[in-house]
């Protein structure tokens, strides 16, 4: 018997193919920063391991705050490409790499003051902050090359050319290992050369994605698409979605930092145990962020098609395949915690008490699941304001009145419902404008770069 897929579902192995490439490539990144600790971790003295780990947290604050650049490129990307538009495709690059290489120089500009005011919240010895700062000052260099490796990564993903983005990743972690190997162990360069080996990588998976774009631009329109890239009102919208996807991502990061520094304030037990689970928790975090890339690609490409009536399918499935996805691992957590929660510490003062919390990863990752889904699916739309809002009000309205309770009254539990109440709140905003979305028609955008709100 012949199963023939509906003519609405004839995405699906598109959308499978984007989505295992996004989370294979998702996992390869920080890998590359396991590496860098691995090498540190095995030199006589433990300072540049601690130095390098301090630093870390100043580096994935910053860069996970500006990650917007790669969800905004892919979105309007896959319209562009939807829209069959090769300079629209072509404009995107270039003005969203304009921005990107602009943030990237204000960043080196400014690393002397990032540095201290950095430094200045983080605790440690002072021969641990000397060797962070050695590792800091290294590695800012790549920032440039950072920035633009997102603008990429969504370019490439909004035109479906997703074997690449795991090649590049691939040849960057390479890249880090062999030179890992030579600054850390054979030179003696210590966390000085765990900061040069990541800014490195950098610049080569950047010149590896460089020379991946010159294949696939269409060179005759280039001498006609330059003169439009300072195009004013193309430019004015650019700059509305980024700065909506950046006040978005300061709401998201701020949610699970303020949920790091309130468990500090609870006690160094209630701190570590809480850093386990989110640590357990983030490997799914990047598989779901994964199908969220690919909703993403797939939402603009049916818009800038028009292929509106493929919309619902697409969310169906998406929110079908994360929740099939994270529901599992969660289960498996609280069916065996001792286990899992063993191989992350041996601290059995941590792991004796972590089963009085592991339940809340069950519904922590479900919604986190279901709004990763709707975040891409918006993001697909390029409907930065409602991205802005949603994160904005769940983290104002859902995220800090718990928290704030639950630190009041040191109670862990009140913590991490604070942390679910954030996914929840997002996911109710999320749905009045789905309701809009899916009985109001979507304009079709007629200039580059797309449009940055639903009609």
């Amino acid at each position: 018997m012949n199963f023939t897929i509906p003519q609405e579902y004839n995405f699906l192995s598109r959308f499978y193919r984007l989505a295992f490439t996004n989370i294979l490539s998702s996992i390869v990144v920080p890998l590359s920063g396991l590496i860098d600790l691995a090498y540190l971790g095995h030199l006589p003295d433990i300072r540049y391991l601690a130095g390098v780990s301090l630093a870390t947290i100043l580096f994935s604050y910053l860069y996970r705050v500006l990650n917007f650049l790669r969800s905004s490129s892919n979105g309007m990307t896959a319209q562009a490409v939807g829209t069959d538009d090769p300079e629209a495709i072509l404009l995107v690059l270039l003005r969203n790499g304009l921005i990107a290489l602009g943030i990237g120089t204000l960043i080196l500009i400014l690393q002397y003051p990032l540095q201290q005011v950095g430094f200045t919240f983080l605790v440690g010895a002072t021969e641990v902050k000397d060797a962070g700062l050695d590792y800091f000052q290294a590695r800012i260099w790549g920032a440039p090359a950072v920035l633009l490796n997102f603008i990429l990564v969504g370019w490439f993903f909004g035109r479906e050319l997703n074997i690449f983005v795991v090649l590049i990743s691939v040849i960057e972690s390479l890249t880090n290992v062999v030179l890992d190997y030579l600054f850390i162990i054979r030179w003696g360069w210590a966390s000085t050369g765990a900061g040069l080996t990541t800014a490195i990588s950098q610049y080569v998976a950047l010149l590896i994605g460089l020379i991946i774009v010159c294949f696939h631009i269409d060179w005759s329109i280039v001498s006609g698409v330059i003169p439009k890239v300072l195009n004013w009102s193309a430019i004015k919208a650019t700059f509305k979605l980024n700065g909506d996807m950046l006040v978005r991502s300061l709401a998201v990061v701020s949610t699970f930092a303020i949920f790091t520094e309130l468990s500090s304030a609870m006690g160094t037990e209630i701190l570590a145990e809480n850093s386990v689970l989110i640590q357990a928790a983030a490997f799914n975090m990047f598989v779901v962020q994964g199908v969220g890339f690919a909703t993403q690609s797939l939402t603009g490409n049916f818009k800038g098609q028009g292929t509106l009536q493929q919309l619902q399918p697409l969310l169906t499935v998406s929110l079908l395949t994360s929740l099939l996805l994270s529901i599992p691992i969660a289960i498996l957590y609280i069916l065996f915690p001792e286990t899992i929660f063993g191989l992350l510490t041996n601290h059995t003062e941590v792991t004796a008490n972590i089963s009085d919390y592991v339940r809340w990863l069950l519904p922590f990752q479900g919604f986190f699941a279901v709004n990763v889904i709707l975040e891409g699916f918006f993001g697909g739309l390029t409907a930065g304001r409602t991205l802005r809002n949603s994160a904005v009000i769940s983290f104002a309205g859902g995220f800090m009145p718990i928290a704030i309770t639950g630190w009041y009254f040191h109670s862990n539990h009140l913590l991490w419902l604070a942390m679910i109440l954030f996914s929840i709140t997002a996911i109710v905003v999320f749905s009045f404008k789905l309701l809009d979305t899916f009985t109001t028609e979507i304009k079709i955008p007629t200039v580059s770069p797309p449009t940055t709100e639903l009609s």
